[in-house]
């Protein structure tokens, strides 16, 4: 009881604990320094205009410079506590001052002594605790240690997220980068098979028309002819058998014709789907052998035996001044010239960081630096320090997802495109806008220091 009832004198009536910081005002009673402090706190919120507050026990009035440190009542909270802490036997009502190691649990001296414990290692509570002690503090360490590595584990599988989700988003990035190249060139295929269609169709209309016209002046004649032998018929007897051996020459004389007979088959075909299921398979059917004139090459282009490998390096010596050769810029054409149709061919660019790859005009200048557009001739792609661009007016940047080390190069003569792929993946790089074509056209390259070009030949 008496327990009990120091307990209720120590607890603070607003927090309903033992006390902390017990303090004391004016009336006598006591509450935790924290408590009451808040208590006047918010009391002053309420009514700032108050010098003086009511106790929350008797309604006394106070104020907060009557709060006394209650010394007294601090070290009976701190005896409570230390009783709280000495547990007692429930059976017998004495200290648990023993451990009994094989039952794991406090015990008392009566109950050692009891039949229960009877034969059971027993130990001094101080004892047993700095053992027991010992061994948490080891499974805190290992637990610790388990700690770190989920941790560890978890800065690894968060890492492992990000790595995936970037990975997908790189896919992600491809996946549409080729659905878009496939569709560039499936619209460019698209325009350049209609294109034919068109052309064909025009072709043989024309025919089929002069066939049409031809028919209708022939039919003409022969109403001419056929109106003649009536009127003669339905003339007097002297005037029907006035020349009429002759007129009746001239109707046998009348012959039709057959028209030039012509095919209706359709020559101008596409397999879609396989169009679709393998662009380089598609690209390389118009693939052509290209090499390298020499004739055309800038003094310092070194070339390979075969003609198919091109270096930039020292100046050559005894070369002829021909008005072929490029003097202004270090380029140089391939043997090819293409006057219609369909052709491709490839360089492999390797890790060279600068070069000129497209075709240009027989006739472009070659003495004087000007710039390699469509305008002057060229339809051509650049590698630079800067990046990819096309050599168009004004200069078109090219954003490439990967490096292309092999670069093909796709001319429709007659529907006037030059198209540009990247057959390390077989991604489309960029299509000229559509041109006329009127003069010949041949590969052309200009080559920069540590960039040297090889022309694979069609079978690799």
């Amino acid at each position: 009881m008496a327990s009990k009832k120091m307990r209720e004198e120590a607890t603070c009536s607003i927090c309903l604990h033992l006390m902390t910081n017990a303090v004391s005002i004016s009336c006598g009673h006591s509450y935790c320094h924290a408590c009451i402090v808040s208590f006047f706190e918010n009391l002053y919120r309420m009514q700032p205009w108050l010098k003086t507050f009511s106790c929350p026990q008797c309604r006394a009035p106070f104020n907060m410079e009557s709060l006394r440190p209650n010394k007294q009542l601090g070290n009976l909270i701190e005896v409570i506590k230390e009783m709280d802490q000495e547990m007692s036997c429930e059976e017998h009502g004495e200290k648990l001052h023993l451990f009994c190691e094989d039952e794991g649990q406090l015990i008392c001296w009566l109950c050692d002594r009891g039949a229960q414990h009877k034969g059971h290692a027993t130990a001094l509570v101080e004892e047993a605790c700095q053992g027991y002690k010992e061994k948490l503090q080891q499974a805190v360490t290992n637990l610790r240690q388990l700690e770190e590595e989920c941790m560890n584990l978890k800065v690894f599988t968060a890492a492992q997220i990000t790595k995936w989700n970037e990975k997908i988003e790189v896919q992600k990035q491809k996946i549409q980068s080729d659905f878009k190249t496939l569709q560039s060139f499936l619209h460019e295929e698209e325009k350049s098979y209609l294109w034919k269609l068109e052309k064909e169709k025009e072709q043989t209309l024309r025919r089929l028309r002069d066939n049409e016209a031809n028919l209708e002046q022939k039919n003409h004649e022969l109403q001419s002819h056929i109106l003649e032998l009536e009127n003669k018929c339905q003339c007097s007897a002297q005037k029907l058998l006035q020349d009429v051996k002759d007129t009746l020459s001239r109707s046998w004389t009348v012959k039709l014709e057959q028209p030039e007979v012509l095919s209706l088959d359709v020559h101008t075909v596409c397999s879609v789907s396989e169009l679709y299921f393998d662009v380089k398979k598609m690209l390389r059917r118009h693939q052509v052998s290209v090499t390298l004139d020499p004739d055309t090459a800038h003094y310092e282009l070194i070339l390979s035996e075969d003609r198919r490998q091109v270096i930039r390096g020292c100046p050559q010596e005894k070369l002829d001044n021909s008005s072929r050769r490029f003097s202004a810029l270090p380029c140089i054409l391939g043997c090819e010239a293409f006057t219609s149709g369909k052709h491709y061919f490839e360089v492999d660019v390797g890790e060279g960081t600068g070069w000129d790859l497209g075709v240009c005009m027989e006739n472009v200048q070659r003495d004087t630096v000007m710039p390699q557009t469509p305008q002057s001739g060229f339809w051509a792609i650049r590698r630079c320090k800067e990046g990819y661009v096309a050599l168009t007016s004004p200069l078109t940047s090219i954003q490439l997802t990967e490096k292309p080390l092999v670069v093909g190069i796709l001319l429709d003569f007659e529907a006037g495109v030059v198209s540009f792929y990247n057959m390390t993946t077989g991604s489309h790089i960029f299509t000229f806008p559509k041109a006329s074509f009127s003069d010949t056209l041949r590969p052309y390259f200009q080559v920069c220091l540590y960039s040297p070009l090889f022309l694979p030949p069609p079978d690799e």
